[in-house]
């Protein structure tokens, strides 16, 4: 493998990583701390970032793959299919529930008890995990490389 592809499959997931410590724990708490921010406002900004994190989530897992084609081991196999079913599931099955809440509490309503924000910050913290051990795997692999200057 050669030192660039070892640094790409460092440099993509980190970026996912700073990515979703900043807009899925840090951003909501502080939008709704701002004056003047309604929850139907707040849910509307939520909406965007929601959908744009989702983008660049997917970009950023197809690009992780991509460049792991080469030199992957088993290890590195299970973590990227267990990013994909985290992220699969937190895009189709967790986020269409809680947008149609969102679209209920817009409109004025109220929709009533939910666990589904405690089921999507649960594959949050999955993904947070598996690129955890994704980048530590990675630069272990990428140190290894590298020869130790005297």
């Amino acid at each position: 493998m050669t030192r660039m592809l070892s640094l790409w499959r460092i440099i993509i997931p980190t970026l996912w990583l700073g990515m979703i410590i900043a807009l899925s724990f840090i951003e909501p708490i502080l939008k709704f701390q701002a004056p003047g921010i309604t929850t139907p406002l707040g849910l509307g900004i939520g909406r965007l970032t929601f959908v744009a994190m989702a983008i660049a989530g997917w970009t950023l897992l197809i690009a992780t793959t991509l460049v792991s084609l080469r030199g992957i081991t088993r290890g590195d196999i299970i973590n990227l299919a267990l990013m994909w079913v985290v992220l699969a599931t937190q895009t189709f099955i967790v986020r269409p529930p809680l947008t149609a809440r969102s679209d209920i509490i817009i409109a004025g309503g109220e929709p009533g008890e939910s666990v589904l924000h405690y089921v999507y910050i649960a594959t949050d913290v999955a993904l947070l995990t598996l690129l955890i051990i994704w980048v530590t795997r990675a630069v272990r692999r990428a140190a290894a490389v590298v020869p130790a200057t005297a």
